[in-house]
């Protein structure tokens, strides 16, 4: 019998037959620790635990804990659900069920449309499969027998997604009289899944386009543990009593009305006034880093996003119009703008780097089934910059913005994750300049010892890119910040800079943004806040409340010398009861409440009460001012 070498993580290796599965191999080297393997990694490559090895190979086995592990119980969990609702309701039709953070969904065809009460069905039922600890079997079908299997069952949509697959053979998993086109892996068997809930439903259109059938989706989720798993939906009822949606409406912050156009924010004063705050803030700090205020129209002549690549590489995202019979694009970036800033005159090396900064509106063209909330939008306003430097700069100016995108996240306390993105399959330049981009993001960070993980083609058309994934107060991760090398676009619109020899050079771009979208950001933050935003940032600093209606004319002299102070206030002089106006206060989740009664009338001051309940000790105006405008100051 031929026999190979397999090496484990920890350096050993043994050896064993050739066609040795993953199952053999954890029986043989069982170390004690009870641990439980769901799957392997042979090489680099996941795969299942009946797996045969046919030859040396690198082997690592799968935790249901880990990462890896986990979407391989979710993906397991999606087919386990798939086959519950094919089970219960006759003449369904599957699509497909992947898996997305923190869980799983499964979009199906059905006439009649899911109730809440259906969940409940549909989970006793995928119980039953999980009891039954059915074997999960891996086959490889030629691809026109898998195409006749599923048009015998019915199931359109996984034959339009096989006629479309060019590869000779396909993977399918069975469990019991349930199959589905999956490349895997998955767990051994149904009796793997030890904690599962489903979540939710919702409306989605087949393939994401709007054209298409509108499918039902279920999503789900599924952990390691019962404990881990009802930790998470007690973070998912969190999440819902902050979801923004329901947040902007009840605090008067914004609205998407349908007659509008779906993806398209209006806001309200008070989200007005958040916004107006943060771009204050964000023009004070890039202005202090040296960064130029600059502003590009939304409309530019169509020849130059062709010269860009964004035509060929982006336009499905774009918006189109014709006038006088030029063609134009609505820009979806901001990018082309700054580059003809930068090429209006000749440019020294003396003078470079030039940071330019805009908060510039964009749009894409997003499909509706995707649109949510303030978090993925059609019109959304950037704060993008563009840095053109030599080559020799290219470290410091990536280094400058690392330390702005750290000075940020302090200040609105969030922490964060950085990953590394590399060339997609769909991208524009060659591959000796690609690398030398990919290496210099590279480069920074691993010498400022920077943590990040590599995800494989995500960059963007026209560099890689450092991507930074905020965490918020329910440790959701959001995409947020994002530097993109780019040494392309320089090269196709001929921008260069004059050296120190006189001669011609080529500068290098980066392409930036630290909060991100301004809609996006403004959804994370009021989630993050829960709508109780710091007294820096709260659209509503302090409200001026009466006792009675004789006490009228004191708080209006008060109000007014709050609003001629700056700070941001309202007031209720209803002739409503006191407690009332503060429960609404509260609601409001204004941080300070100014109490004005016959005492504070006849003494000359205020009684100031926090929005969590805490009373203050009665103040002059002015003092109340100073402590407003000093909290603010340290952005408190």
């Amino acid at each position: 019998m031929e026999k190979i070498t397999v090496k484990f993580p920890d350096g050993s290796s043994s050896t064993f037959s050739k066609n040795t599965t993953l199952f053999q191999i954890v029986k043989s080297v069982d170390d004690g620790s009870g641990k439980d393997y769901i799957a392997g990694k042979v090489n680099g490559k996941l795969v299942d635990m009946s797996f045969p090895l046919l030859e040396d190979a690198d082997l690592e086995f799968v935790t249901p804990d880990s990462e890896m592990g986990l979407d391989i119980i979710r993906h397991s969990t999606s087919h386990v659900m798939a086959q519950a609702v094919k089970k219960l309701y006759k003449g369904i039709k599957i699509t497909i069920g992947p898996t997305i953070d923190n869980g799983f969904y499964y979009d199906f065809d059905y006439e009649e449309n899911f109730s809440p009460q259906d969940i409940a069905g549909i989970e006793s039922k995928m119980q039953e499969i999980i009891d039954q600890n059915l074997p999960v079997t891996r086959r490889e079908l030629p691809r026109e027998e898998a195409i006749e299997i599923f048009k015998n069952q019915g199931e359109t949509y996984k034959v339009e997604l096989l006629e479309e697959i060019s590869d000779e053979f396909v993977s399918v998993y069975i469990q019991d009289d349930f199959m589905d086109l999956c490349r895997g892996p998955h767990l051994p068997s149904t009796g793997k899944i030890k904690a599962f809930k489903l979540t939710s439903l919702a409306g989605a259109y087949w393939r994401g386009d709007e054209k298409n059938k509108m499918l039902q989706r279920i999503y789900g989720t599924a952990f390691s543990d019962t404990q881990t798993l009802e930790d998470y939906l007690q973070r998912l009822e969190d999440a819902k009593r902050r979801d923004h949606r329901k947040l902007g409406k009840s605090l008067d912050l914004f609205s998407i009305h349908e007659d509008a156009g779906a993806g398209l924010v209006i806001y309200h004063p008070k989200g007005a006034m958040l916004r107006s705050i943060l771009e204050d803030f964000e023009k004070r700090e890039h202005l202090k880093r040296g960064y130029q205020l600059v502003r590009g129209p939304h409309l530019l002549k169509l020849d130059l996003w062709e010269k860009s690549g964004h035509f060929e590489n982006y336009r499905e995202n774009m918006y189109f119009t014709e006038i006088e019979g030029q063609r134009y694009g609505i820009k979806p970036m901001n990018c082309l703008a700054h580059m003809l800033v930068y090429k209006s005159r000749i440019r020294s090396y003396r003078e470079l780097p030039q940071r330019y900064f805009e908060l510039g509106t964009v749009h894409r063209h997003e499909k509706s089934g995707v649109l949510h909330g303030l978090l993925r939008v059609r019109e959304f306003t950037q704060d993008d910059a563009h840095i053109l430097c030599t080559p020799d700069q290219l470290e410091e100016e990536i280094k400058g913005v690392i330390d702005f995108i750290e000075d940020v996240m302090k200040i609105f306390k969030f922490e964060y994750e950085m990953e590394l993105s590399t060339r997609p399959e769909k991208s524009i330049g060659d591959d000796s300049t690609w690398e030398k981009a990919t290496s210099i993001l590279k480069q920074v960070m691993d010498k400022n010892r920077i943590p990040y993980s590599v995800k494989e083609g995500e960059g963007a058309f026209y560099g890689p890119k450092i991507d930074v994934k905020l965490k918020d107060a329910l440790d959701r991760k959001w995409q947020c910040a994002t530097i993109q090398c780019d040494f392309v676009l320089p090269e196709r619109f001929d921008l260069t800079f004059i050296n120190s020899n006189g001669i011609k050079e080529r500068p290098v771009m980066l392409h930036r943004v630290i909060l991100g979208a301004m809609e996006r950001f403004i959804g994370v933050l009021i989630e993050h806040y829960g709508g109780a935003f710091p007294t820096w940032l709260a659209p509503v600093q302090a409200i001026v409340l009466t006792v009675t209606d004789r006490n009228m004319g004191f708080a209006e002299e008060v109000y007014n010398q709050l609003t001629g102070s700056l700070l941001r206030t309202e007031k209720d002089f209803r002739n409503e009861k006191l407690g009332l106006k503060i429960r609404e206060a509260q609601l409001q989740k204004i941080p300070y409440m100014l109490i004005i009664g016959d005492r504070e009338v006849n003494d000359g001051v205020i009684s100031a009460r926090v929005r969590s309940g805490e009373k203050l000790k009665s103040m002059k105006i002015n003092e109340f001012i100073s402590l407003v405008q000093e909290e603010s100051q340290n952005r408190g």
